[in-house]
């Protein structure tokens, strides 16, 4: 017989129309058929429910009987009241909800799973658990009670001391551990900086093609957004001034722009800079994956550029630990710190500190830059293979992009291929890719498939998953 269950059940309402007893009645009569409560499951005495509900005896006593008298449950006398043994209580019909169109619905950014060529994810088979174990184990035995209390909204004092020398080394960009902010990740970051610096109505540019979400959360914040094209020198500036020169902020990728890439020209970003030096508009650098560039090393960054105070620096733990931590942060000109710590004190809960805690000694001890190291020699190894691979069996088929950085390849189709519809079919075959189109406003984008590479171990396992993109064609 199992231990009573109530927790599972929905709560009372006040402020229904059903009176108490009846709404009890409901709830188990609900998790019987549901199968939350099983046959011979023990439910809570009457006693117990009556201190737990904070009701009279009377109420739970009346919902009991009903319940009894329809034969859900039995009272055992010292053994309890259990859920009738052998009962199979009828369920309601179900109507099935109507089953979305696969071919044209969009994949959710970012799954919860690990298929082949998914988008988003680090070399999960070669971070270093070992380590990341000992130190947990270590930092958990160190807890103080003071560990235990709120974190800070600002994030660990800490961790926000490493980042800054991080960035100074790898980025060059010089900055205060007081101008950096630990977020949850991207949309965190985004939506501070629209609730710090922005408002409703603001136009800002926006790189096309893009990455999808950033377009979402600002429609959410009622914040215009202007598509700007890239070219093979990044976001075309000119045509953001000639289209929206007086957007109050432009959002780009310069060190690999996402999704084609390409590296923002020096010449573009000089340009860039000025055009928020004399409207007072803002940058927001997305350096979502500038630590793996194959072809040299990795370009500065754009805010390691800045003098005016324009740049806000937004860089996440997510691709070069993995994504679970929900770590990542943002850099913000020195005479925005103010601002933006009142707004972190409003909307802000804090990261885990025992998870900021073991990043810190993840950096402090060398581990950080020695796994980026080792991931960024094995990325351009199964980059390699992977394109290989891919090539040697859809080679008459697509047209396989160079990209000189970051965790993914483009696929471009020939013909008249519709990427959306491909891609659906590979979802249902277990295996995963984004549309290029879908990357653009109006998913008027070329046709291309966006696979990540960084889990293909080898030119033969990206033969065999070509085999199978083949056969969905």
């Amino acid at each position: 017989m199992t231990a009573s269950k109530t927790h599972d059940l929905s709560p009372l309402d006040p402020s229904a129309a059903e009176p108490f007893y009846r709404q009890i009645y409901e709830r188990f009569r609900s998790a019987i058929a549901s199968g939350l409560l099983k046959p011979g499951d023990r439910v809570p005495s009457a006693r117990a429910l009556t201190q737990e509900l904070g009701l009279a005896r009377g109420t739970i006593d009346a919902a009991y009987s009903l319940l009894a008298a329809e034969g859900y449950i039995q009272a055992r006398g010292q053994a309890g009241t259990i859920v009738t043994p052998g009962l199979k209580p009828r369920t309601p019909a179900t109507v099935a909800p109507p089953a979305p169109d696969t071919a044209t619905s969009s994949i959710g950014f970012r799954p919860q799973s690990i298929l082949p060529f998914q988008m988003g994810l680090p070399a999960l088979d070669e971070f270093p658990r070992k380590i990341w174990a000992r130190l947990g184990a270590r930092c958990v035995r160190a807890m103080q009670p003071l560990d235990m209390t709120h974190p800070s909204v600002y994030g660990q004092p800490a961790l926000r001391a490493e980042i800054a020398a991080y960035l100074q080394v790898s980025r060059g960009i010089t900055c205060a551990p007081s101008q950096v902010f630990v977020t949850s990740g991207y949309r965190h970051s985004i939506e501070l900086i629209g609730l710090a610096l922005l408002k409703a109505g603001d136009r800002v540019w926006l790189e096309d093609p893009g990455y999808p979400p950033t377009r979402e959360l600002f429609a959410q914040m009622h914040i215009a957004t202007v598509p700007v094209p890239v070219d093979a020198e990044g976001m075309v500036v000119a045509e953001g001034i000639r289209s929206a020169p007086r957007a109050r902020a432009a959002v780009v990728t310069p060190a690999h722009q996402s999704p084609l890439g390409v590296s923002l020209s020096l010449k573009r970003r000089m340009a860039l800079l000025d055009w928020a030096g004399r409207h007072n508009a803002w940058i927001v650098e997305d350096d979502y994956d500038g630590e793996y560039r194959y072809v040299s090393r990795p370009l500065p960054a754009l805010k390691s550029l800045d003098r005016d105070g324009r740049v806000l620096y937004a860089g996440t733990f997510s691709k070069v630990l993995f994504p679970s931590l929900r770590l990542a942060y943002l850099v913000v000109p020195q005479a925005q710190v103010e601002r933006f710590e009142q707004i972190l004190q409003t909307f802000a809960g804090g990261s885990p500190e025992l998870t900021q805690s073991i990043v810190t000694a993840f950096i402090q001890e060398g581990h950080f830059a020695r796994h980026i190291q080792r991931m960024r020699k094995l990325y351009a190894e199964r980059r390699e293979a992977t394109s290989a691979g891919l090539a040697s069996v859809l080679g008459k088929h697509v047209r396989i992009d160079a990209l000189p950085g970051g965790m993914h390849l483009i696929l471009r189709l020939a013909g008249r291929q519709s990427d959306r519809k491909l891609v659906a079919r590979m979802r249902d075959a277990g295996l995963f890719a984004e549309a290029l189109s879908e990357w653009s406003k109006g998913g008027k984008g070329a046709s291309a498939l966006l696979v990540n590479f960084t889990n293909i171990d080898s030119r033969a396992t990206a033969e065999k998953l070509g085999k199978r993109i083949l056969a969905l064609m």
